[in-house]
């Protein structure tokens, strides 16, 4: 509740202007009846009433009276209703945004080991399902409370004063309310069954964002069926689930409305017996009656509150789950100067795993110089991808450290080391927004000759032109309107227009073909140039011209030196290189 409170202290003048409108609203809650009582003791028997203004009205007059002060009532209360609804209604949402920006904020801290730890769909609901919860706590359950309890305290103070014994009656319901709320197996039931409804509600997001981005694989594989199959059934588990937390909520509820009937009963027999006994006059009793509704009423909504409350703090526990989350990249403090590094990386006695037991790098060395393009290459696992992937600290070494221009970069602010690399990451990603947005993307303030520039070296500025919005075209889902080989060069345009002095390149020319990969690596000459650039390349043709090549096999780095070098040496990358290009010349003998 203490982080609730943390949301709600911004708007608490709000907060605090909605609780003065439920005292108008209790105040006139408390004036409903009396225009009844009036009518009923006064206009209908004859008998005068105790306002000296009005003692020589007829009786038409002062029914006039009561019934306009009824409308007059219920006007004021339409009103002050509506209002109060919209200030409730305003906080909550407010509150729920700051809760989605906070947790939004967390997520993208995270580690990509929280990420690959997490199923999306799973976030995606707590991001914007759960995050609902805030609201249903503080304007859905604390403010009812308040309200209700100044409306009962109103009440309690009039009954009193009409008639104390029917009070005493009128209460005996509360001790047996209080102990239904509190201490009977249906709070435990309730909290239960809302955690099952929300895990079975985030697997069902969960099926649907893994099956629409493979929709392709679904449709090519023709398991469109079981993949239904899969959805229906999961979607069926959730409904049951909400199906028996809504049974139990009703239940609840059902109990409470019993005990509140039988407490009405009990005063309606003895409030009829002090009416016989003159104790009490009937409009007397129809206004108690009345005050016994809105009592009985307030005491409802503090336990449906309650059950509504149940509900909401396992999805409320759900978000917070996620942000007291600990992130595995602790921030560095020093900021990296405008002028950006020199570019000298050097990788000592790392070792990386994902899975516990599981090594991924084993105690790797590596120097790069600035300036220097290395190309790393192995077979598929062999760790290429991890080894740079701790670079911009996407993941931090178990053991070891990663240095630039002599400093272990976990002393580096994220943002600021970041800023100082550059990458091409594989499956290349664009998003649904224009193509000049997806090229300026870490560079929203670049020029438009810097952007022509970047296309023009990544070799796709004729294919843009060939749009005919050009750079303003609307990339589609996923980018549904580029060819493969269009979105790797979009990607590469993208790290050129970033100018970091570090540039990473994960297989920059998978999915082009070879004529397009030439005249790419041609720009890309151009843009190495002075860069410290590390290459992953499963296309062996492409590091000819690396200053440097680094083998890595089962995590370690095995052989390094030079083109040439290598070959001589009769290592494995002279085994790979011969086996790559017998293959593709067989391809092409094959192709003839």
């Amino acid at each position: 509740m203490r982080a609730v409170g943390s949301y709600l202290r911004p708007y608490l003048p709000a907060f605090f202007f909605a609780l003065a409108q439920v005292v108008f609203i209790s105040a006139l809650e408390l004036l409903k009846p009396w225009p009844l009582k009036v009518i009923i003791d006064h206009v209908l028997t004859g008998t005068p009433v105790p306002w000296e203004f009005a003692q020589t009205w007829s009786s038409q007059n002062i029914l006039w009276l009561a019934c306009a002060g009824l409308v007059v009532v219920y006007l004021l209360l339409g009103g002050l209703r509506m209002l109060n609804d919209y200030t409730t209604i305003r906080i909550g949402q407010k509150m729920v945004n700051d809760l989605r920006r906070d947790l939004y904020n967390q997520i993208q801290r995270l580690s990509l080991s929280f990420h690959h730890r997490r199923q999306v769909g799973d976030l995606l609901y707590r991001l914007t399902s759960d995050t609902y919860a805030i609201q249903t706590i503080t304007m859905n359950g604390l403010f009812p409370v308040l309200c209700s309890l100044t409306l009962f305290v109103g009440m309690l103070v009039v009954m009193v004063r009409l008639d104390p014994l029917l009070t005493f009656f009128a209460l005996i319901v509360c001790p047996i309310l209080a102990v239904l709320v509190t201490m009977s197996p249906l709070r435990r039931w309730l909290i239960a069954s809302a955690t099952h409804m929300h895990q079975q509600k985030s697997s069902v997001f969960s099926i649907v964002q893994w099956a629409i981005p493979a929709m392709r694989v679904i449709q090519a594989f023709t398991k469109e069926e079981e993949e239904h199959r899969r959805f229906m059934a999961q979607s069926q588990k959730s409904l049951r689930a909400d199906l028996h937390f809504y049974l139990l909520q009703n239940f609840y509820s059902g109990t409470v409305s019993v005990v509140i009937a039988i407490g009405t009963a009990a005063v309606i027999w003895v409030g009829a017996r002090h009416v016989l006994a003159g104790i009490l006059t009937i409009g007397g009793l129809v206004v108690f009656t009345a005050y016994l509704t809105s009592l009985y009423g307030a005491i409802d909504s503090i336990s449906q509150a309650y059950g509504s409350v149940q509900g909401a703090k396992v999805s409320l526990q759900r978000v917070f789950e996620i942000m007291e989350e600990e992130n595995d990249l602790k921030e560095g403090s020093t900021v990296i100067p405008a002028d950006g590094v020199k570019g000298e990386v050097v990788w000592s006695g790392v070792s990386f795993q994902y899975i516990p037991g599981q090594p991924v790098l084993r105690h790797v060395d590596l120097h790069v110089h600035p300036g220097q393009k290395v190309a790393i290459v192995g077979r598929t696992g062999a760790g290429k991808s991890t080894l740079v992937s701790l670079l911009p600290r996407f993941y931090d070494p178990r053991s070891g450290k990663v240095t630039i221009d002599g400093t272990d970069i976990r002393e580096f602010t994220l943002k600021s080391l970041r800023r100082q690399i550059a990458m091409v990451l594989q499956p290349p990603l664009v998003f649904p927004l224009t193509i000049r947005e997806n090229l300026t993307y870490g560079r929203p303030e670049a020029t438009e000759e810097e952007i022509v520039t970047a296309a023009r070296l990544a070799r796709i500025h004729e294919s843009i032109m060939s749009f005919p919005q050009g750079y303003d075209t609307v990339v589609g889902e996923q980018g549904a309107t580029l060819s493969e080989g269009e979105k790797q060069r979009l990607t590469i345009a993208r790290a050129i227009l970033f100018n970091a002095p570090v540039l990473i390149l994960d297989e920059p020319t998978s999915s082009v073909d070879a004529e397009t990969e030439a005249l790419i690596m041609e720009g890309l000459r151009e843009l190495t140039a002075g860069r410290t650039t590390l290459i992953i390349a499963h296309r062996l043709s492409t590091v000819r011209q690396a200053d440097l090549i680094v083998v890595v096999r089962g995590g370690r780095i095995i052989e390094q030196g030079t083109f040439d070098v290598l070959m001589r040496r009769q290592g494995d990358f002279a085994k790979l290189y011969r086996t790559q290009f017998s293959a593709q010349e067989e391809k092409a003998h094959a192709l003839v």
